[in-house]
């Protein structure tokens, strides 16, 4: 479990705790100010926590054989910045400064590719239960770094991004435990 120390983000894009799982998946960001964070939920196998497979395939280790549901999404090749377990423990997969594979085809206020100038943060969780105050605790630690790090001006989940395709972080994400951080500098 993370203390309550500040996370602050280098100036090479990384967080001064948690633990670094590098990805494959990410490229170079095209010269856009990193101006939005962007909440999703995951989980693997579906609404099961602890496994490993979040980590697997944002690194394109995932077992098609160790799971139905694998086999169905082996082949993707996504990732995200950050990943909140439901203990608090932050995973980081890639640097700020670069674009992770976590929106897809995605626009906030007219602005299409939301890779472009996002930082993407999953939960580990799913549409259907609560989130834990741990990941809530990380989670306000984590955007206080970033909008001291970036000029951050809005925070949204990736259901308000591609409305269309996605739900999360869906329903049991309790906006009000961010409410603050979506205002303050």
């Amino acid at each position: 479990m993370m203390n309550k120390s500040t996370i602050s983000i280098s100036s090479a894009g990384y967080a001064n705790c948690g633990v670094l799982v590098p990805s494959p998946n990410f490229d170079d960001r095209p010269a856009h100010e990193i101006s939005l964070i962007v909440i999703h939920n995951i989980s693997l196998p579906p609404s099961q926590y602890g496994s490993n497979g979040i980590i697997e395939l944002f690194t394109n280790q995932l077992n098609p054989d160790e799971h139905p549901y694998y086999a169905q999404i082996h082949q993707l090749q996504v990732s995200s910045h950050f990943l909140i377990r439901r203990n608090g423990h932050l995973i980081q997969f890639v640097s700020c400064l670069q674009r992770a594979w976590h929106a897809g085809q995605s626009n906030w206020l007219g602005r299409e590719r939301c890779n472009d100038f996002s930082v993407g943060i999953e939960l580990e969780g799913s549409d259907f239960e609560a989130f834990e105050p741990a990941q809530y605790a990380t989670l306000k630690r984590l955007v206080i770094g970033l909008k001291a790090t970036y000029p951050i001006a809005d925070i949204v989940g990736h259901s308000d991004i591609a409305p269309e395709r996605k739900t999360d972080p869906g329903p049991y994400f309790n906006w009000l435990e961010i409410e603050e951080l979506k205002t303050c500098k």
